[in-house]
């Protein structure tokens, strides 16, 4: 299962943009996190909404995958994303949980915390939906 997220993960250009590394695979579980660069911030000096929109959608589509069949792709369907405090880390870590799956559409909730993982930076619900390769 984790090789099969970490070859699709490493395809995705914005991911290496965003200094974004695949932290851990479970079933129904992925952690992504993204080191802090000044390329990656918004006006104060925070990382950018962005960022943590990305890392997060990532999160969430990786944890619908591991529990899709082999044949399957994802894609996000929607997703809301509340932001609840500035994003003032060093590193941010996105967990994308799945909450219900199904045939065709997974939904799935999403945590971005800051780097020692104790402070909730923003929380996502998505739609995920099962696509051939």
């Amino acid at each position: 299962m984790y090789d099969r997220i970490k070859e699709s993960f490493d395809k995705q250009g914005l991911m290496k943009t965003l200094n974004a590394k695949l932290v851990s695979v479970e079933k129904g579980e992925v952690k992504i996190s993204s080191e802090f660069s000044e390329a990656l911030t918004q006006q104060h000096g925070f990382f950018h909404a962005g960022v943590a929109t990305s890392i997060v959608d990532s999160a969430c589509g990786y944890a619908a995958l591991t529990m899709m069949p082999d044949d399957m792709e994802v894609l996000s369907v929607e997703f809301k994303i509340n932001f609840i405090k500035p994003a003032k880390t060093d590193k941010l870590i996105a967990i994308g949980k799945v909450l219900k799956s199904g045939r065709t559409l997974t939904i799935c909730e999403g945590y971005v915390y800051d780097s020692s993982e104790e402070k909730l930076i923003s929380k996502m619900t998505a739609t995920m939906i099962a696509v051939k390769k």
